[in-house]
C-alpha cells in the first residue's frame, strides 16, 4: 500500500483530496498539513512513498520544501500540483527533484494515473502542461520567459507582488525583514530590468505566471 501525504495550504483544497484518496484501496493517507516546513517535517516521521504538493504556499513555499525531502528522503516521490499552468514551475519543480506536475483542476483518475507511474520511478506531466513546455522551445523569444532568471526565493516573492501583497504581508509570510523582502524587490527589478510592480505585473502577465496557485 502506497503511503501518500497531502500538502496545501487550503484547508478546502487538501481535504478535497483527502476525501478521493481515502477510499482507493491501495492508498493510505499518511497525513495532512498546510506548508513546506510541515511537510519536511512530516516526510521525515511517515516517510511518504508519495507526497502531492502545492507549489505555491507561504514559507518557504513548495519548490523550497520539494528541494528539501529530496536532498534528505531520495526515494520519496514528489508530485506537485498548481492551479497555474505556466511552463516555468514545471521545470524548476523537475529540476528539484519532483516526479510529477499537475494542476489543480485535474480529476481523481489522472491523480492516481498520475500516482502509479510515478511509484514506479517514472515522470508524469499533465499532457496540456507538456504541451505548453514543448512549445514553449519554439517560442519567437529564445530566451523563453525573463521570469526564470530569478532564482526559487525571488520568483516566490516576485508572485507575492504580482498578488498585490504588501512588504509587511510578504515578510510576515516568508518570516523574514521588510528590509530582505526590499532587497529581493531591487534584485527582481534589476534582473528583470524593470522599475516598478506594475511592469512586474505586465510580464507576468504576458509569460502566464500570474497568482497564487
Amino acid at each position: 500500500m502506497l503511503k501518500v501525504l497531502i500538502v496545501d495550504d487550503h484547508e478546502v483544497v487538501s481535504q478535497g483530496f483527502r476525501l478521493m484518496l481515502q477510499d482507493v484501496s491501495d492508498i493510505n493517507v499518511v497525513g495532512v498539513v498546510h506548508n513546506g516546513e510541515d511537510a519536511i517535517v512530516q516526510a521525515r516521521q511517515l516517510l511518504p512513498d508519495i507526497i502531492l504538493m502545492d507549489v505555491h504556499m507561504p514559507g518557504i513555499g513548495g519548490l523550497g520544501a520539494t528541494k528539501e525531502i529530496k536532498r534528505i528522503l531520495p526515494k520519496t516521490k514528489i508530485i506537485a500540483l498548481s492551479a497555474l499552468d505556466d511552463n516555468l514551475y514545471p521545470v524548476k519543480l523537475i529540476e528539484a527533484g519532483a516526479s510529477g506536475y499537475l494542476t489543480k483542476g485535474t480529476n481523481i483518475a489522472e491523480i492516481l494515473d498520475a500516482i502509479n507511474i510515478v511509484s514506479k520511478g517514472e515522470h508524469y506531466i499533465s499532457k496540456d502542461i507538456a504541451q505548453k513546455m514543448a512549445l514553449s522551445k519554439f517560442s519567437i523569444d529564445e530566451q523563453g520567459s525573463p521570469l526564470g532568471q530569478l532564482s526559487d526565493r525571488e520568483l516566490q516573492v516576485a508572485q507575492m507582488i504580482v498578488d498585490c501583497k504588501k512588504s509587511n504581508e510578504i515578510a510576515d509570510q516568508l518570516n523574514v525583514s521588510p528590509k530582505t523582502v526590499s532587497t529581493y524587490r531591487t534584485r527582481i527589478f534589476e534582473k528583470l530590468n524593470i522599475h516598478s510592480d506594475v511592469e512586474l505585473i505586465r510580464l507576468a502577465v504576458r509569460y502566464n505566471v500570474l497568482g497564487m496557485g
